[in-house]
Parts: C-alpha cells; structure tokens; sequence
C-alpha cells in the first residue's frame, strides 16, 4: 500500500458522531428546557448567577465542539476569543454607552474576523502543531490586554467594571400586580438561557447543512474531502470564524455576567478547562456542551470541599476516574442509558 493510500484510508482524528447522535430527542429536550426555565425560580441570586455561567461556558464549549468535533481541528486558544468577545462587550458598554444586547452581535462579529484571519495562515497546520499555534495565541493575549497602548481602553491590569442591566420597567410593573419582583441576575439568566437556545439550535442546524456536511468531510478525512470537490481552505477557516464567533459571544455574556473584566480571569487555564469540558461533554455531542460545561464549574468546587489543600489533587483523580470509565464522555452515557431504555420497553 502506497503512503497515499494509507493517508486516505487511515482513522480520523475526531470520532465520527452520527448525525441523529449530535442532539437530545423530543422529550428530553423538553424536560431539560423545563427545569432550565423553572428552577432559578425557585433559588438564590447565587445560584442563579452560577447557572448563567453554567450556560456561558456551555456555549464556550459549543463553540469549540464545532470547531473540533465538527471540522477535527483542535484548539487551545478558546480563551484569547472569548477575552476578545468580554472585552469588546465591556467597552462598548462603559465607553460608547451602547445597550448590553446590541454589544453581543458585535463581538461575536469581531470575533468571527479575529478566528476567520487566524484560521488563514493555520492552514498549514494540523493536529498537534494546531494545538501549539492556537496554545500561543491563548498565552499571549493576556499580556496583549496589559499594553499600555490600550489601557484607556481595557483598563490595563485593573480591568473594567461592568454594570448589570436590571430587567425591563415594563415586566417589573407587570410581576408587581403579582407582588413579584425580578432581580437582575434573574432576568440576565433568562437572557442568557434565550440567546444559548438560539445559538444552540443555529449550531445543530449548522452541522447538519451542506457547510457542516463539508465540515465533517474534512474531520473525517481532508485528502478525501479535497477529492470531492470541497474547498478544504475556505470550510477550515469558517469553521474557525463560526466557532470564533460563538465564543465571543460567550464571553460577551460573561462579563456581563461577572460585571468584570481583567486580563488575568482569560488565561490558558481557561482554555484547558473549556477544552476539557468539551471532552467531558463528548466530543462533538452538542448536548454534552452543558454537561462539560458543568464539570467545569462545579467538580472543581466539590474538589475544593473534600480537601482544601489538595483540591488539584483531588480534582486529578476525579478526572482521571471520569475518562478511565467513560472515554466517550457524556455521549457515552447517553448512549448507555438510551440502550437500557429501549431494552426495556421491549420487556
């Protein structure tokens, strides 16, 4: 066999995950959009903000599900795109007095040029060299967010402080005939839980398109892809752009969120842990972006809780434990589960 043909016909990187595969059926999806809507009515302003950031950095994750799961092109640089997205965001906001929803469709836009520009000259780039430019990338922005050349800007070191919006006067007259009242980290979680349902179904609806067939031709095997016709170059760098975009937007979101922005809350150890929610989730199982996204959030914390000292420590080994009995990650249980279902029924 030539070194051609062994190219073509060798194992993808990404593992193929069937179509029907990439989301959560009818039912489940309704359950999932119920507790999401009826259980911040029921909680603290703390939890509701930890559920905001639940979905935050579910749709960070997403985001990079497309890229990876969707087109095969791994990336640790997720973290410099959403900095760009929370600081564009944050700007506007403070500095040009621009309404919080009109500041989330620009920074994605920045962010989608910002990925789509850095996806060219990474086209001669795969696997772990991808991994290595886009690891830079991430490293190298919080120290581009402290030049002085921008500090009027981004603040510099000390960063900039957000204001919250508080829910519209027009809905709290409303809850007030009731004798309710709305806080802002309760209206900006409805928010946020709107936009992540929207882009969520803009991205399932993506990859099963003709741009997302094309992207997972080239996850599946690029010199194929190249035969038949797609053009390899231009799909990659959208790939990027797109799941760029989402990203920004993310963090968009998140500042608003946090209420603050500073050089030092983007750096690659958020990249790792969004990649590592990502693989938590499943790769390219969009559902499993929440899923990820929860690990990242909260295991750290339940780590934190069982020892102090040692939560890294700890959280290693709850981690090593997860990949050790579930490689496929959340997808993987799903699947199990669904089988036992259906096996069920049948009884």
């Amino acid at each position: 066999m030539s070194a051609v043909q062994e190219v073509v016909t060798g194992a993808p990187a990404v593992e193929a995950v069937p179509k029907r595969a990439m989301t959560l059926g009818v039912g489940t999806s309704l359950i999932m959009l119920a507790l999401l809507i009826l259980v911040p009515l029921f909680v603290k302003n703390f939890i509701i903000f930890q559920l905001t950031m639940l979905l935050v950095y579910g749709l960070a994750v997403l985001a990079l599900n497309i890229l990876t799961g969707g087109s095969g092109q791994f990336s640790l640089g997720q973290s410099a795109f959403y900095a760009v997205g929370a600081y564009t965001s944050a700007i506007l906001m403070e500095h040009a007095d621009i309404n919080y929803l009109l500041t989330l469709p620009v920074a994605g836009l920045v962010c989608f040029l910002f990925g789509f520009l850095f996806g060219l000259p990474a086209l001669r780039l795969s696997g772990v060299y991808l991994a290595l430019a886009t690891f830079a990338l991430a490293a190298a922005m919080p120290q581009f967010l402290k030049l002085g050349y921008f500090e009027y800007w981004t603040g510099g070191v000390q960063g900039l402080v957000v204001t919250k919006p508080d829910p519209p006067e027009i809905l709290q007259s409303m809850l007030s005939w009731f004798h309710l009242k709305m806080s802002q980290d309760m209206w900006f979680y409805y928010v946020t839980l709107v936009i992540t349902i929207a882009i969520y179904i803009f991205s399932v609806n993506l990859l099963r398109s003709r741009s997302g067939r094309a992207f997972m031709a080239i996850r599946d095997n690029e010199i194929a892809a190249s035969a038949m016709g797609i053009n390899v170059a231009l799909y990659k760098t959208l790939a990027f752009g797109v799941s760029a975009a989402v990203t920004g937007i993310a963090g968009g979101l998140g500042a608003i969120a946090v209420q603050f922005v500073a050089p030092d809350g983007y750096t690659i150890t958020l990249a790792i842990s969004l990649f590592l929610g990502m693989v938590v989730g499943g790769v390219g199982w969009l559902p499993g972006s929440i899923v990820g996204s929860a690990f990242i959030i909260f295991v750290p914390n339940i780590a934190e809780g069982i020892s102090k000292g040692l939560s890294g420590a700890v959280f290693g080994v709850i981690l090593f434990f997860v990949i050790f009995l579930v490689p496929h990650g959340a997808r993987q249980v799903a699947m199990v589960a669904q089988h036992l279902l259906g096996h069920f029924k049948k009884r």
